[in-house]
């Protein structure tokens, strides 16, 4: 019987006390933000759905503290998501280093751009189409008024 062995996560990676928070847990954080965000929940709001108050949320949306698994599977139940949501788009390890700043200036613009409550209507209101031929349609017709920029974007 061979036992099989975890495999760490580089040391580079790891942050130690005093060093600020682990980019891994910013990104974490700013994952719950963004899916807290479109569906228009408060901080409050889903605090109190996990039993939390809206203080440690802010905490966690900011990578300042570490989320425990089984908080972060409360969470994914109250969001509608599955776990592995929150490290979808992760940066590779090279990537993730406790020098690096937690977010370039273009990931910060981009989720500014998606919580603003004009972009929150078009996304919902894009999902409510029922039709998918009327729903791709509708994109179509937005990347084209959009012009390079959706088009980048969707990349």
């Amino acid at each position: 019987m061979s036992a099989t062995k975890t495999k760490l996560a580089p040391a580079h990676t790891l942050s130690r006390r005093g060093e600020g928070p682990n980019p891994i847990d910013i990104h974490v954080g700013a994952r719950l933000r963004l899916r807290r965000t479109l569906l228009g929940l408060s901080q409050e709001k889903l605090g109190e759905a996990v039993g939390i108050t809206f203080q440690q949320l802010q905490k966690y949306e900011r990578g300042s503290n570490r989320i425990s698994a089984s908080r972060l599977y409360n969470l994914s139940q109250v969001l509608g998501v599955p776990v592995s949501y929150f490290f979808d788009d992760m940066p590779s390890p090279d990537q993730l280093t406790a020098e690096a700043p937690a977010e370039s200036p273009s990931e910060t613009d981009e989720f500014e751009s998606m919580a603003r409550r004009e972009t929150l209507e078009l996304v919902r209101a894009y999902y409510r189409i029922e039709d998918p031929g009327v729903r791709k349609r509708t994109f179509d017709l937005l990347k084209a008024l959009g012009g390079d920029r959706i088009a980048l974007v969707e990349e």
